[in-house]
This record gives C-alpha cells, sequence and structure tokens, in this order.
C-alpha cells in the first residue's frame, strides 16, 4: 500500500492556545487523514512568511494556490465529512464574502478570546 500526501495542508500556530483546540477538533474530524496540518514553528519550510502564516488561516489544496481567511476555512471544510456541506456552500461567492466578513470580526476579538483560553 503506497501512501499518498492529504490532498490538502493546513498551517497553524502552535502556539495560540485558541488555535490549539481549533485543530484538535479539526483532526478529529478529519476520519480520512486527508489533511496535512503543518505546525508553522516546527515546520522545516515555510510556503510564505512564517509572519504572514501568522496573520490569517492558510490552507492549500493540491496543486492549487495558497488560499487564506474564509477560503482556506472552505477548503478545509471540504475534506471533513461533517463539515462539507459547509465547504460547498463556500463555494457560491455570496456565502464566501459573508464568511470572510464574519472571519474578519472574528480576528478583531482573537487576542481577548485567546487570553480567556489561557
Amino acid at each position: 500500500m503506497v501512501d499518498t500526501p492529504a490532498p490538502v495542508t493546513v498551517w497553524f500556530d502552535s502556539q495560540c492556545p485558541l488555535c490549539i483546540k481549533e485543530i484538535a477538533l479539526m483532526r478529529r474530524l478529519d476520519w480520512r487523514k486527508r489533511v496535512n496540518f503543518i505546525d508553522i514553528y516546527a515546520a522545516d519550510q515555510c510556503p510564505l512568511d512564517p509572519a504572514q502564516l501568522l496573520e490569517r488561516f492558510h490552507a492549500q489544496e493540491a496543486g492549487q494556490p495558497i488560499v487564506h481567511g474564509a477560503a482556506a476555512f472552505a477548503v478545509l471544510w471540504r475534506q471533513l465529512p461533517l463539515l462539507k456541506p459547509l465547504g460547498v456552500l463556500a463555494r457560491l461567492p455570496w456565502i464566501l464574502r459573508v464568511l470572510e466578513r464574519a472571519y474578519v470580526a472574528f480576528l478583531r476579538v482573537r487576542p481577548r478570546l485567546q487570553k480567556l483560553v489561557r
């Protein structure tokens, strides 16, 4: 049996308590092992500047450009059976715009949430 690479790669901040919890949940939902979760701090090479990867959530489907924000979550969700319907809906431009606005709003409160999770 040959190991095939995961069709999606996501980069995460292992020093962020909120990110750790979120990625742990996503790993549990990744029943088919279709996502390669990469700790930004443990990666030998990052495709982008690590500071850029820390600013927003990034993901990449095999053979596709790296995406960030709500589009990156949609890429991830499409690989997770329970969240796939939401990821498919996010292919609709107006849904993705709504999700991106929600993500930007979340980024504004993220520092306070991180303190609460610690």
